[in-house]
This record gives C-alpha cells, sequence and structure tokens, in this order.
C-alpha cells in the first residue's frame, strides 16, 4: 500500500495519520496551537521551507483542522485558525509534548512550560478513564475491532 492511500485502511489511527502524519504538519499544529496565526511567523516558528508550509497549510485547511480567514484586502492577507476538528487534536499534540518532555529533553529540561490560565500552574496532562476517573497507562486499556455483519 501506498502512503497516499494510508487513508482508505479501516483504521482510525491510519485515517487520522492521512491527515496529520506528516512531521511539518505536526510543527504547523503545535504553533497553531501556540497561537501562530499568519503564513510568515509559521515559516519563522517552524523553519518549513516555503513551498511545503503552503502545500501543508493548504492541506490542512482542505481537510477541515484549519481555516483561511482574510484579515487584509489590500493587498488580501489571510490568517489561520483552528476549527472544531482542528481543536479536537489538543490531545494528540499535548501527549507528544508530555513524551518530548519525559523522553527527549536535556538535562536543562524541557524547553515549553504548560500552563493552566485559571491558576497559573503548570499542567502534566494525564489520561483518565471518563467514567470512574481512575488515571490510564497502556497496560490499564484493550482495544478491540468492532464486529462487521456478515454479508446475507
Amino acid at each position: 500500500m501506498r502512503w497516499t492511500d494510508i487513508d482508505q485502511q479501516d483504521c482510525s489511527v491510519a485515517q487520522a495519520l492521512s491527515v496529520v502524519g506528516d512531521g511539518w504538519t505536526m510543527l504547523i499544529l503545535k504553533e497553531a496551537f501556540m497561537r501562530v496565526r499568519r503564513f510568515e511567523e509559521f515559516l519563522d516558528r517552524t523553519g518549513a521551507p516555503r513551498p511545503i508550509l503552503s502545500d501543508r497549510l493548504k492541506a490542512l485547511v482542505d481537510s477541515g483542522v484549519l481555516e483561511k480567514r482574510k484579515y487584509s484586502e489590500r493587498p488580501d492577507r489571510f490568517e489561520y485558525r483552528l476549527t472544531e476538528k482542528g481543536l479536537d487534536l489538543w490531545p494528540v499534540l499535548i501527549s507528544l509534548l508530555r513524551w518530548g518532555d519525559k523522553w527527549m529533553t536535556t538535562d536543562e529540561g524541557p524547553p515549553v512550560e504548560v500552563l493552566h490560565r485559571r491558576c497559573g500552574h503548570t499542567v502534566h496532562p494525564e489520561m483518565a478513564c471518563p467514567e470512574c476517573g481512575e488515571w490510564l497507562t497502556a497496560t490499564d486499556v484493550e482495544a478491540h475491532r468492532r464486529r462487521i455483519p456478515a454479508p446475507r
């Protein structure tokens, strides 16, 4: 199977990767969550080559993760905003950040600190069961394929 056909798999992870499974795309999304909005800011913050950045922003808009809004008419200038679909990627980005903080940082510590706006404390996101509130690790859960009825 070719990477361009990854979205055809009956797998939510594969389908999600067809939208966000690229390093430049993830860096763009990280910056969007840090309130970067304009092309030149994305260019400066990600280090992506201009054609790649343009391609990835277009793909994110086409997939409904970002929306392009005009903020100036002479000349036409646009900014990029996370949509509801894009905002739902927050747990993905914060999980990557947490993993990177644990396994990839230097002795100086993590380069970014996430603060809870209301109380000002540092946040270390954890995954919890929505029913009982218990903190979860990979060994606490299991996944099952849905059963598809046999054709008649």
